[in-house]
């Protein structure tokens, strides 16, 4: 028999997420807590070999489709993920992004359960999503179950967002090497953070396109053994993006050729590296997008579509209708300080919900 356990009205469940440490590869304590939860309303859940909480809810229509909520924060272990109470909002690090969606989805588990199903739902908490996480758990989702499915929703973001176009995203680690030696008894000797530097410079010269829009970002530099040292070693992450496979593409090997360029210039070695590959491209049918603007707009809620990268880019290479629908407001993602309302949960609820029972129509 399921148990009523009212999670998302006390809000306690909510704080207890947040406060659950999750970074990308190391989320098991939060797919603990999601998936015990999950258990207690009578579900069935699953994890499989990457992670993820899986359950399968069966309902009356034969639509399936697919509930995606990531599990991961981009907070490192030790950071302090306190909820603190300001005002009407709640805030604290990965509060938003993506414990409210988490809590979300768990109380749609939790109806679910204690209702039954307009159509077959898949329940799933992701891993892995975040940076250079690399979507690791939708991609393996799909990967194993695409063929099972009609629609994929991610469910990520403010409330009112509908992700119907995937923002593409190459990343590579450069590392730069040489000898190294003294500051002073090797003066003149090849330094791998000169490499680097020079590598950044052509990168940040190359033109960008704007239509369609694609960005280059140098994230992180690290490197250099100390201050009196000529650096043997030096690293950065890169990142790229664009609207157009195409455009992505074209970038990709002009920002390498960049790269190689400031090594040779520099007389360092540079090995890459990529650590990030996910698919750019339309996600969605006309149907799918319009079914949640509708639903969204129905309920008072102002509603758009936008490009963003979340784990409905991993359904691209399917080619299964997929999208982000977002279910909460807030503000700060990604920063210590990250906020939501936490009144517009019951509000993103209600709209998960009756988006799920339009998709069953």
């Amino acid at each position: 028999m399921p148990v009523a356990l009212k999670t998302f009205q006390t809000l306690e469940f909510l704080s207890k997420i947040a406060q659950t440490p999750a970074p990308s590869f190391l989320e098991t304590p939060r797919s603990d807590l999601i998936m015990d939860t999950w258990a207690l309303f009578g579900l069935q859940p699953s994890l499989d070999e990457v992670g993820n909480v899986i359950a399968r809810v069966a309902g009356k229509a034969k639509t399936r489709v697919a509930l995606c909520a990531h599990l991961d924060t981009v907070f490192d272990l030790g950071t302090d993920l306190t909820v603190r109470q300001q005002g009407h909002r709640l805030v604290g690090a990965g509060i938003g992004d993506n414990a409210a969606s988490l809590s979300v989805l768990t109380a749609y588990a939790e109806k679910l359960a204690l209702g039954g199903a307009p159509c077959e739902v898949w329940l799933v908490a992701s891993t892995c999503e975040e940076g250079l996480g690399d979507l690791r758990g939708a991609k393996h989702f799909l990967k194993n179950h695409a063929a099972q499915l009609d629609a994929f929703v991610a469910v990520d973001g403010y409330i009112g967002l509908v992700v119907n176009q995937a923002v593409g995203v190459r990343r590579y680690r450069a590392n730069f090497s040489s000898e190294g030696g003294h500051s002073w008894g090797n003066a003149g000797s090849p330094s791998s953070i000169h490499g680097l530097s020079e590598a950044v410079h052509e990168l940040y010269k190359l033109p960008l396109e704007t239509d369609p829009r694609t960005t280059l970002s140098v994230g992180t530099i690290s490197g250099g053994t100390s201050v009196n040292s000529i650096a043997a070693s030096a690293d950065l992450l890169l990142d790229l993006r664009s609207l157009d496979s195409d455009a992505l593409e074209r970038l990709d090997l002009q920002a390498r050729a960049a790269m190689l360029r400031g090594a040779k210039r520099a007389k360092v070695e540079m090995r890459l590296e990529q650590v990030g590959d996910r698919s750019a491209g339309k996600t969605d049918t006309a149907h799918l997008t319009n079914t949640a603007i509708g639903v969204l707009e129905r309920l008072g809620i102002a509603a758009r579509a936008v490009a963003s990268s979340t784990d409905a880019n991993a359904a691209v290479p399917y080619n299964i209708p997929a999208v982000g629908f977002g279910v909460y407001q807030g503000g700060n993602a990604h920063r210590l300080d990250e906020w939501v309302d936490p009144s517009s949960l019951a509000l993103g609820l209600k709209a998960l919900e009756e988006f799920v029972r339009q998709l069953a129509k």
